[in-house]
């Protein structure tokens, strides 16, 4: 009896692994041509999505570099007069400017940046790039 069951489930596992072969999908083909290898890499190594990181990064450290420079520093300077110009390092003691001017300039450029990334983000994932 206990042959007998071996041999079911040795069967079984043979129809089961034959079924695996059969749910498994075939390799994809390597891309041929430039365009289409250059598109493949960019799908593979999410390089869209680095690129976007980096930039809305760079221009994120831009407007809080402006924020302290051109607000903080000199707020900090108004309440400890004795300290200077802390923007600038100057040890005068009436020349507190707040830069909003820049820092304005500065998040105007970031929300700029931002919204020309989403646009190409958008338009990179209607043409299927960015999987």
């Amino acid at each position: 009896m206990q042959s007998e069951t071996a041999t079911d489930n040795d069967s079984i596992l043979e129809e089961l692994k034959k079924i695996r072969v059969l749910l498994t999908p075939p390799p994809t083909p390597t891309p041929k041509g430039i365009k289409n290898e250059f598109l493949a890499f960019l799908a593979q190594y999410k390089v869209l999505g680095m690129a976007v990181a980096f930039i809305i990064g760079l221009y994120l450290g831009v407007v809080v570099a402006d924020l302290a420079t051109d607000l903080i520093l000199p707020g900090i300077g108004v309440l400890f007069p004795g300290l200077g110009n802390l923007a600038t390092y100057s040890p005068s003691y009436h020349s507190q400017v707040f830069g909003i001017g820049p820092f304005i300039g500065a998040v105007l450029t970031f929300i700029i940046i931002a919204f020309v990334i989403f646009l190409i983000v958008k338009i990179a994932t209607s043409w299927g790039l960015n999987k």
